[in-house]
């Protein structure tokens, strides 16, 4: 029998597609989390906590390849660190990482850029870390997902006028053909920065929300806002998206024809 991957993040809704495309392939995986969870077939649940440090030793024990997929606004350098260290005790498994595509383009330097996109930031030093490890690692950028911006035009939408930052380039990409693409490198050999995956087609952000206006249903008014700061200006000038590797498939058009509908007169984002 094949050693357990170990996956971070794996309750989210990347790590819930990587979990099925892996358990379904008869790969025994351990995911940790915070929280304690019952073990399904294949999935074993391990508590830990990569702030404090708790349970990592345990979670990365007799670990061939770790898939790092935990992220947040705040402290993931440390908590990337944290994961290396106890990794590196443990031997020398393959670490994979999701990261973000213009992590080493955007500049978040200032208090009105770190407040805005720190998980920019963080997406950036967690990359260095692993790369300084020392230990065998590959590292995948892509393009926001579509989950995420409809979760964010969604909450923007519920205002009497929809704010969209005037300019940003926006190039979302199906979360499943990512999840896809980390499997594959989870099972290859370390290869460093691969190659980014972006979506099929780079649009501006208010396109984005007037096309989900559009398919909830929905009669608002769209603001255009330029925001300041040199992180705003980067994305506008498109550091975020890589219209050179539009790989993926599905279009944003396609995923709001499924995801959305109108219930009672009110749209209704399909998450399940």
């Amino acid at each position: 029998m094949s050693a357990p991957i170990l996956v971070t993040g794996g309750t989210g809704t990347l790590g819930r597609h990587i979990l099925a495309l892996l358990s379904d392939s008869g790969q025994d995986v351990r995911v940790l989390t915070r929280n304690p969870r019952p073990d399904s077939p294949g999935v074993q649940y391990l508590t830990g906590d990569l702030d404090t440090g708790e349970g990592i030793s345990a979670a990365v024990a007799g670990v061939q390849t770790i898939l790092h997929l935990a992220g947040s606004n705040k402290g993931d350098a440390q908590k990337t660190r944290t994961l290396v260290e106890a990794a590196t005790r443990a031997g020398s498994p393959h670490l994979v990482y999701i990261s973000v595509v213009g992590a080493d383009r955007v500049p978040v330097e200032s208090a009105v850029d770190r407040a805005a996109f720190g998980y920019i930031a963080e997406k950036r030093a967690a990359e260095q870390v692993i790369a300084g490890s020392g230990l065998p690692w590959t590292t995948l950028r892509a393009t926001q997902f579509h989950d995420l911006i409809l979760t964010l035009v969604t909450a923007l939408s519920k205002m009497p006028i929809v704010p969209a930052f005037r300019g940003y380039q926006i190039q979302p990409i199906e979360t499943a053909e990512v999840a896809a693409r980390l499997v594959e490198l989870v099972r290859g050999e370390p290869a460093g920065f691969v190659p980014d995956m972006g979506g099929p087609r780079v649009y501006e952000m208010r396109e984005l929300v007037r096309s989900y206006l559009e398919a909830a249903g929905r009669r608002r008014p769209v603001l255009a806002i330029r925001q300041p700061g040199g992180a705003a200006r980067a994305l506008r000038e498109g550091a975020g998206t890589a219209p050179e590797r539009a790989v993926g498939r599905r279009t944003w058009e396609d995923f709001l024809a499924e995801r959305v509908g109108v219930v009672d007169g009110r749209p209704a984002p399909q998450f399940g």
